[in-house]
C-alpha cells in the first residue's frame, strides 16, 4: 500500500467518482504531483450503491454541457486509460402525461440541440416503436436522447483512478483526514491517522461527509443525506431474447426510472415520503453499508411502474438497494472555491454523482490550474449560499427537491420549503397587504399585489398566468404616477482608504466615478470575460459603497477581499445586513419624494447618476437617483432600524400622487424594456463586455485594469455574437431563457431574457446572435417551446431611447 507523501501541489480528499476524476483531470493538465486520500476504500461512499444513469437532460445549460462532457468522456475513457468498463448507451425516453409537460420537452430540445445533442420530441406511436414495452394511456409523447445509458459505478471511478495513477498521480487508501490547517502561505496542512501531509491546494469531494470535512475548517457545508431506493429484478425471457438493450425508461410524471439491468429491470422512485437520515450526526463508519429496505414507500410507484411497463409485474423482486445519497437545498453539486477560504475548493455533495463526475473534474480542474472554469457555472458555485443556509433549511430544501425530482421546471415557480430565511422589516406589511412573495439570495421580496379580483395562489405555467393582468397595472401605475419597491438584500461593501481609488480603478473596466455620483462598473477576469458586476456609488474622494446581486455577497465579497492590498491602504467592510433598500420610481416620484424632504431634488441640484445625504423625518439616508425600472427616481439606502419608518411616511403622503406598491415580477418587465442586463442571466463569465454589447463601460485606453490585454485582442478579433434586444410577434407565451434564435432554418443565437414589456405592449427577448445578425430591422425566429416565432431586432433602449424619462 502507498505511503503518505510529505508534500503534494493538490491533496483531494475522497475516493468517489468525483474526487477520482478531479484527480484524473489535474493529471491530464500536467498537475501529478497530486494525491487523493481515502478514508477506506475507493467508491465506499455513495458511488458503489448508485444506479449509475447517464442522462444528458437538464433544464439548467450549465449542468446540461456537464454531463454532455461527461458521457463523452465515457465513451473513451476506457480505452484511453485501458481500463474496460460496462458502459451501455442505449438511449433514453422520458414520458409526458400533460401537454406542460411536452411544452417542457420541446425546450429542453432546443438546449440540447444547440449542444450538438439531437434530441427528438416523439409522438405516442413513435415511442411504441422504440420501447415495444410500454402501454400508452394518458401519454401525450415523449423526449428521445439517443446518448443516455448507464455506467457501472466502480469500473468508472477505478478507470479514473488508473488513469491519474498512471500520469504520476497518487492515491492513498484507508487515510483518514483528521484536521486541517491553513498556512501562512495560502497553503493547507493536511493531518491525517497516516501522517501530515503539505500541499498548496485541498480539494473537498467528500461525498456526503463533506459537511464534516468543512468543519474542520469552520465551513458549513449545505448538505443533506436522503435515501435512494431503488430494486433489481429476477431476469425475464422478453429481455433475454432481445438483440438489443432496452432505452432507459423515465417518467416524471409518476417520478420514476426504469431500465434494463442484464436480463431483468432496475426500478427507481423518487417518492413523496422523502426520507432524511443522520440528522444528528454522521456514524463513525458506514462504508459499503446501506439502510434497511422500506419497500412500502415505493407501493404506489411500483404500482404505477407496473401498469406502464406490464412486463415488470410479471417478475420477482431479486435485490433492493436503499443508499445514502447527499443533497444540497437545490439539488445541484457544489464545484468551485469554499467562501471565505484561500485555496480550499469544494466538489461534493452530488445528488447525481456519476454522471456528473467527469464534467466536475474537468470543471474544478479548470478552475485551479487555469484560474476559471471553461463556461460559466454560477448555478453550482459553493458561493451561491449565504449565511442563510442552516441545517434545517438545508434538510427541508432537500425534502422539498428529493419530491419534486422530476417536476416540471416552470418560470417563476417559487417553492415553499424553509421560507422565509431572511426578511426585510418591512415584510409582515406586506404579507398583510397580500402580497405574493418569492426568495432571492435567501430574501423574500414581494413578487406582485393581488387584487380584489385575483386569485392569491401560484398558478405555474409557461404561459401567461394569473399574475400578468395584476403585473401589467403595477407596472402602468410606475409608468404613469408611482410605484414603490423594497429591495433589501443588495450586497453593499464600504470600500474606504487612501489607497480606495486607484485599487478600485484597477479592478474594474471603465472610470470611477466622481465624488456624489453614481456608476456601473464591470469587473472582469484576465480573459476578460465578465466576472461581476457593481453599482459603485462614491460617498468620497477615498469612500465608496459597491452594491450587487443579494445572491452575489460572498461572490463578490470574495473577490475584493481576495484583491486587496497588503499595505492597509484599503479597507472593506460587508455592509449588507445594515441597509435596506427603497425602490421609488414614476414621474410623481420627484412630487412625492420632495413632500417628506427638504432636500432638493429638482435636476440642476440631484441630476441622474447621482447621490445625497438627505433626511425623511427621523431618519438619515442616502438617495440615489438611478431606476432599473427606467423612470424618473431614486433609491433610497436607508438604515435597516428606520426602513419601516420611512416606507410608512412615504404612505402617508403618497395616496395623493397615486402610490402604489409593485414587485419583482414588475420590475422585470420594466427591466426588459430598458434592456438593463441582470447578473447571470443576460451576462456571466462566458461572456465579455464587449460581446454584451457593454462597451461604454469599457475604457481600454486606461493604463491597467483586469482584463484589459484580453479585450485588447478581442476588439481587434471581433466577437462571434453579440448582445441585443428582440420584439416578438404576439403570444401568450414569451421566450424563455435559452430559447433558439433562429434565421433561414440556421440557429443563431440564444435567448437569455424574455417576458412581456406592458408599457410597449410587446413581447421581449435579449440575447446574444451572430454579428452579421445583430442590426436593427433584423428579420428573425425565436423557438418557443417547439413553435417558432418572428422576432426582430431592435435597438436599445427599446422604451424612453433618449432616457428623457430618467433625466426629468
Amino acid at each position: 500500500m502507498a505511503e503518505l507523501p510529505g508534500t503534494a501541489r493538490v491533496v483531494v480528499i475522497g475516493g468517489g467518482a468525483v474526487g477520482t476524476s478531479v484527480l484524473y483531470h489535474l493529471a491530464l493538465k500536467g498537475w501529478t504531483d497530486c494525491v487523493l486520500l481515502e478514508r477506506n476504500e475507493l467508491t465506499s461512499g455513495s458511488s458503489w450503491h448508485a444506479a449509475g444513469n447517464c442522462p444528458n437532460a437538464s433544464g439548467s445549460w450549465s449542468i446540461l454541457k456537464l454531463q454532455h462532457y461527461s458521457t463523452e468522456l465515457f465513451a473513451r475513457l476506457g480505452e484511453t486509460v485501458d481500463y474496460p468498463m460496462n458502459y451501455h448507451v442505449t438511449g433514453s425516453v422520458r414520458l409526458a402525461q400533460s401537454r406542460d409537460r411536452m411544452e417542457e420537452f420541446h425546450h429542453m430540445a432546443g438546449m440540447a440541440r444547440l449542444n450538438g445533442i439531437g434530441f427528438e420530441v416523439l409522438t405516442p406511436e413513435e415511442l411504441k416503436a422504440v420501447y415495444p414495452f410500454i402501454e400508452l394511456h394518458g401519454l401525450h409523447g415523449a423526449l428521445w436522447d439517443p446518448t443516455d445509458g448507464d455506467i457501472d459505478p466502480a469500473q468508472l471511478t477505478q478507470a479514473y483512478a488508473k488513469g491519474a495513477r498512471d500520469l504520476g498521480a497518487e492515491v492513498i487508501r484507508f487515510c483518514e483526514v483528521t484536521g486541517l490547517e491553513e498556512r501562512r502561505d495560502g497553503g493547507w496542512d493536511v493531518i491525517t491517522n497516516k501522517g501530515r501531509i503539505t500541499c498548496e491546494v485541498v480539494v473537498n469531494a467528500a461525498g456526503y461527509r463533506a459537511a464534516e470535512l468543512g468543519r474542520l475548517v469552520g465551513r458549513d457545508v449545505p448538505c443533506a443525506v436522503m435515501s435512494h431506493q431503488y430494486l433489481v429484478t429476477e431476469g425475464l425471457a422478453e429481455i433475454a431474447e432481445r438483440d438489443a438493450m432496452l432505452p432507459l425508461l423515465r417518467d416524471p410524471d409518476d417520478s420514476y426510472y426504469l431500465r434494463q439491468e442484464r436480463d431483468g429491470l432496475l426500478l427507481g422512485p423518487y417518492e413523496w415520503q422523502a426520507t432524511a437520515h443522520w440528522q444528528e450526526g454522521l456514524p463513525a463508519d458506514f462504508s459499503f453499508e446501506l439502510f434497511p429496505d422500506d419497500l412500502e414507500r415505493l407501493e404506489w410507484y411500483i404500482e404505477q411502474a407496473c401498469a406502464r411497463v406490464p412486463l415488470l409485474g410479471t417478475v420477482g423482486v431479486q435485490r433492493v438497494v436503499n443508499g445514502p445519497i447527499p443533497y444540497t437545498p437545490d439539488g445541484n453539486p457544489l464545484i468551485g472555491p469554499a467562501p471565505g477560504l484561500r485555496n480550499f475548493y469544494e466538489c461534493c455533495v452530488f445528488s447525481f454523482g456519476i454522471v456528473q463526475s467527469g464534467g466536475a473534474g474537468k470543471l474544478l480542474s479548470d478552475w485551479i490550474v487555469e484560474g476559471e472554469p471553461e463556461w460559466d457555472i454560477w448555478g453550482l458555485d459553493p458561493r451561491r449560499y449565504t449565511g442563510y443556509v442552516t441545517k434545517s433549511y438545508t434538510e427541508a430544501k432537500a425534502i422539498e427537491l428529493y419530491q419534486h425530482e422530476y417536476a416540471i421546471g416552470y418560470p417563476f415557480e417559487e417553492r415553499p420549503a424553509g421560507r422565509p430565511a431572511k426578511t426585510s422589516p418591512l415584510y409582515e406589511k406586506f404579507k398583510a397587504k397580500g402580497a405574493m412573495f418569492g426568495a432571492r439570495g435567501g430574501w423574500e421580496r414581494a413578487t406582485w399585489f393581488p387584487r380584489p379580483q385575483d386569485t392569491a395562489e401560484e398558478q405555474l405555467s409557461f404561459h401567461h398566468t394569473n399574475w400578468f393582468d395584476a403585473v401589467g397595472e403595477e407596472c402602468r401605475a410606475v409608468a404613469e404616477n408611482v410605484g414603490i419597491l423594497d429591495l433589501t438584500g443588495f450586497a453593499r461593501f464600504e470600500i474606504a482608504g487612501p489607497g480606495a481609488a486607484t485599487w478600485l480603478d484597477g479592478l474594474i473596466a471603465g472610470n470611477l466615478p466622481k465624488v456624489g455620483r453614481v456608476g456601473l462598473a464591470y469587473f472582469c477576469q484576465p480573459s476578460g470575460k465578465i466576472l461581476t458586476e457593481m453599482t459603485l456609488t462614491r460617498l468620497a474622494e477615498d469612500r465608496f459603497w459597491a452594491l450587487g446581486a443579494a445572491a452575489a455577497e460572498w461572490h463578490d465579497g470574495d473577490w475584493l477581499a481576495a484583491h486587496l492590498p497588503d499595505d492597509g491602504s484599503v479597507a472593506l467592510t460587508n455592509c449588507t445586513a445594515n441597509f435596506g433598500t427603497l425602490v421609488l420610481t414614476g414621474p410623481r416620484s420627484r412630487d412625492l419624494l420632495s413632500s417628506v424632504t427638504d432636500a432638493d431634488l429638482s435636476s440642476k441640484a440631484f441630476p441622474w447618476m447621482s447621490a445625497r445625504a438627505i433626511e425623511i423625518g427621523t431618519a438619515r439616508l442616502w438617495a440615489l437617483r438611478v431606476s432599473y425600472a427606467g423612470e424618473l427616481g431614486w433609491e433610497l439606502h436607508i438604515p435597516m432600524e428606520s426602513l419601516v419608518t420611512v416606507y410608512d411616511r412615504l404612505w402617508e403622503e403618497g395616496e395623493a400622487f397615486g402610490l402604489r406598491d409593485f414587485g419583482l415580477y414588475a420590475m422585470e418587465s420594466l427591466r426588459l424594456e430598458k434592456c438593463y442586463r441582470s447578473w447571470k442571466h443576460d451576462f456571466d463569465s462566458d461572456y465579455s463586455p464587449l460581446r454584451a454589447a457593454l462597451d461604454r463601460f469599457v475604457k481600454l485606453d486606461k493604463p491597467d485594469f483586469i482584463g484589459r490585454e484580453a479585450l485588447l485582442r478581442e476588439k481587434q478579433t471581433g466577437t462571434v455574437d453579440r448582445f441585443v434586444p428582440l420584439l416578438v410577434a404576439d403570444g401568450d407565451v414569451d421566450a424563455l431563457f435559452c430559447s433558439t434564435i433562429w434565421r433561414n432554418g440556421e440557429a443563431v443565437g440564444l435567448v437569455t431574457s424574455g417576458g412581456y414589456g406592458h408599457r410597449l405592449k410587446s413581447s421581449i427577448a435579449l440575447g446574444y446572435v451572430r454579428c452579421d445578425l445583430a442590426n436593427e430591422g433584423e428579420e428573425l425566429e425565436i423557438e418557443i417551446l417547439g413553435e417558432r416565432r418572428r422576432a426582430k431586432v431592435a435597438s436599445e433602449p427599446l422604451y424612453d431611447p433618449a432616457n428623457e424619462r430618467l433625466r426629468a
